[in-house]
């Protein structure tokens, strides 16, 4: 398998604008959910067959007087050696050679739902409860095979997400994450060797999310 690619997800310039969040639905043709108000930010509460993509809320301590977030934008991590294929022996889920892409098709209907899911570290897998078909992030596999970036990384406004090569990912990783600790001690790439959505935080993981470093 080529090295194929990645993305930088650097928690350190996230807004919370939910523009990623937004630009997922709409280039995936994917429906609004009904939501109501959860006292809570986050809008949609979790990921779905019709939301592959969700921007986490989690408040901190308040720094100098002031309320502090950390933000979390949730999606498939696309691993490196995939937890979620375990079930699937027919073509169900693909890891494609090139891209590194983790692909579920319609096959997936025909998996059990919950093993799947469980074979995941980071509890992504959502299915439709009519169709039973398995949907996730496919890390906008239409659109970088066709070179074209996905279109939560073209949509932010801030930098926060970077695509590209995954060993030049890597290398960017690298540098922010030394140039972050300078001011951040605890900042990190997480789980880089083993995923190819790698998120930088600047503080424990599990401030943002409790699943952010895997179960």
């Amino acid at each position: 398998m080529s090295e194929g690619y990645s993305i930088l997800v650097d928690t350190s310039k996230c807004t919370a604008c939910r523009g990623c969040q937004i630009a997922c639905k709409q280039w995936n043709g994917l429906p609004g959910t009904k939501t109501k108000n959860e006292g809570t930010h986050e809008n949609p509460m979790d990921l779905s067959a019709d939301t592959w993509k969700i921007l986490r809320f989690s408040e901190g301590p308040s720094k100098n007087g002031n309320p502090f977030w950390y933000f979390f934008s949730e999606q498939c991590r696309h691993c490196m050696s995939p937890g979620c294929m375990a079930e699937a022996e027919k073509g169900e889920i693909i890891q494609d050679e090139k891209t590194g892409a983790v692909i579920f098709t319609p096959k997936t209907k025909s998996l059990n739902y919950e093993a799947t899911r469980e074979g995941c570290p980071y509890d992504i897998p959502r299915q439709n409860p009519k169709t039973k078909e398995l949907f996730k992030c496919s890390m906008c596999f239409d659109r970088i095979t066709n070179n074209m970036i996905p279109a939560c990384v073209k949509s932010c406004p801030t930098g926060a997400m970077t695509f590209g090569e995954r060993p030049k990912i890597l290398e960017t990783a690298k540098a922010r994450v030394q140039e972050l600790t300078k001011r951040f001690p605890k900042a990190k790439a997480l789980n880089a060797d083993d995923v190819r959505t790698i998120y930088i935080v600047t503080d424990d993981p599990q401030k943002y999310w409790k699943l952010a470093a895997g179960k």
